[in-house]
């Protein structure tokens, strides 16, 4: 199942995300089309989903698609979690997750044109894990439970306001308006041919600058959600930024960012892709 936000509704996606698509209001089905009611309608869609006709889908426009989940209480995102990113920024494995947060005002649709605020505005693709379901103190083999979703993220960060003071304190650098882009879908975490095995790539300008696999995170989803459950708990709509491939711009000799009028396209397989282009800030 592939649920999507169009202009404030929910829809049935009978396409990957990636041209063509087409959608079936779920008001067909009798659900409430408020994007806020999707987790607690989530198994009677999923179950009303397998006998719909794709005849009965009509066209959409890419331009119609919001953020999936636009109103989670909480974002959590975890730095480091792909071994050559963590080499690339010269640290050592870490021996647990480190976890940051972005603000939920950063989120931002699929497609879109993103405001450039002054500094260094750098690319982060990641999987993105949808909770659906109350969770606290989940183990580790259980922790695919609560995830009812995956989609496509973009960690975006200003590096200067990022790295700024001693510690650095990450949050308020990766939550301006637009610094958190996902979509374009709820994909079930059935859908994927492998929900642990998903190919990431990250394009800036059509020149691939991330690439890897969703295999060689360090911590793999149901780590991150026993982690996260064994103290907070997690909540419908809650995301979980899943970590970042090698690639980014500030690791890169010399540093590269993005500037504007470039585009980036962060795509991971299965799941769609993304397409953001970026303007200065008036």
């Amino acid at each position: 199942m592939r649920i999507v936000n169009l202009a404030g509704r929910l829809a049935l996606s009978l396409s990957d995300g990636r041209g063509g698509d087409r959608a079936v209001d779920v008001s067909a089905g009798g659900f409430d089309t408020d994007p806020r009611a999707v987790f607690d309608q989530w198994d009677a869609l999923l179950h009303w989903s397998a006998g719909v006709d794709p005849a009965t889908a009509v066209p959409y426009e890419e331009s119609d698609l919001r953020a999936p989940v636009p109103e989670p209480r909480q974002i959590f995102a975890v730095a480091l979690n792909y071994r050559p990113h963590t080499s690339e920024a010269g640290y050592e494995e870490p021996a647990e997750p480190l976890v940051f947060t972005k603000f939920p005002s950063c989120l931002t649709g699929p497609y879109g044109t993103i405001d450039l605020p002054p500094g260094h505005v750098d690319w982060e693709l990641e999987m993105v894990a949808v909770i659906g379901r109350d969770a606290y103190r989940v183990p580790e083999e259980d922790g695919w439970d609560p995830v009812v979703a995956l989609t496509v993220g973009q960690d975006l960060s200003e590096r200067i306001v990022q790295l700024a003071g001693r510690p650095a304190q990450f949050s308020l650098g990766k939550s301006f308006p637009g610094f958190g882009p996902v979509g374009p879908a709820l994909v079930g975490v059935d859908e994927p041919a492998d929900r642990d095995d998903l190919e990431l790539t990250c394009e800036l300008n059509g020149e691939t600058v991330q690439h890897d696999r969703t295999s060689n995170m360090i911590f793999p989803v149901p780590r991150l959600v026993a982690h996260l459950s064994a103290i907070c708990p997690l909540r419908p709509g809650d995301l979980i930024f899943t970590g970042t491939p090698a690639g980014v711009g500030n690791r890169r000799t010399p540093q590269r960012f993005i500037g504007s009028d470039d585009t980036l396209v962060s795509r991971i397989g299965d799941l769609g892709e993304m397409r953001h282009t970026f303007r200065s800030a008036r």
